[in-house]
């Protein structure tokens, strides 16, 4: 008897992480669904904060953190509004840091957060790029280390080289030859899982094009 409601037991337990497993799932993929269509920054708030419902709900998933993050640094560059960047910055941390307590030397966790830097820095970026100018390529060059296959910061670096002055090492000539680097590693890059980041091909051929 007791053998028998131990393999009861072990078979609910099953049953029951099997359905909060699909029910994860299922929450990522139709917030994924909305990410797709954001078009305004009101509705890529939507999407941050759904990401941060889904990762309030299941905290051992370090994936809805991450997400609520970026999509919330891509909500502030949405806003083209540098005085609300900080603010943003503040919440983005926060949530990046939870990401990271739950997955450590992450490529994409690192890359996330060169992008928290360069939306503080870009506030006044005379006065704030030693500071977070420093910070960003560090976690830049953070992100290559810890996945050599992985585009995104080559992508991300390229596009802060491009927007640079030339008298600072700065410009699209300096910028291309990042941004081809990151395009022959987006022909290549495979996501860990169908969660995993994947992002950012088309906004790096956008963003070559401008430059060539």
């Amino acid at each position: 008897m007791k053998q028998l409601l131990s393999t009861f037991f072990c078979f609910a337990v099953l049953i029951t992480a099997s359905a909060q497993s699909e029910k994860y799932a299922g929450a990522m993929q139709k917030n994924f669904g909305a990410l797709a269509s954001a078009k305004s920054p009101a509705e890529m708030l939507d999407v941050s904060n759904a990401f941060e419902r889904i990762a309030n709900a299941e905290k051992n998933q370090w994936l809805p953190f991450y997400y609520a993050s970026l999509t919330k640094v891509w909500y502030a560059f949405m806003l083209n509004d540098p005085k609300q960047y900080d603010q943003v910055a503040d919440q983005c941390d926060s949530l990046v840091a939870k990401a990271e307590n739950l997955e450590k030397s992450n490529s994409e966790i690192s890359l996330l957060k060169a992008m928290i830097a360069t939306l503080r820095m870009v506030v006044d970026p005379m006065s704030r790029y030693m500071q977070y100018g420093t910070m960003l390529n560090k976690f830049i060059e953070e992100s290559k280390q810890l996945d050599p296959s992985n585009p995104r910061p080559y992508m991300w670096q390229a596009q802060n080289v491009s927007k640079t002055p030339t008298q600072f090492g700065g410009g699209c000539e300096n910028a291309k030859p990042i941004f081809e680097k990151s395009l022959e590693l987006f022909k290549t890059f495979k996501p860990k899982s169908p969660m995993y980041p994947d992002w950012g091909k088309e906004q790096t051929e956008k963003a070559y094009q401008e430059c060539k």
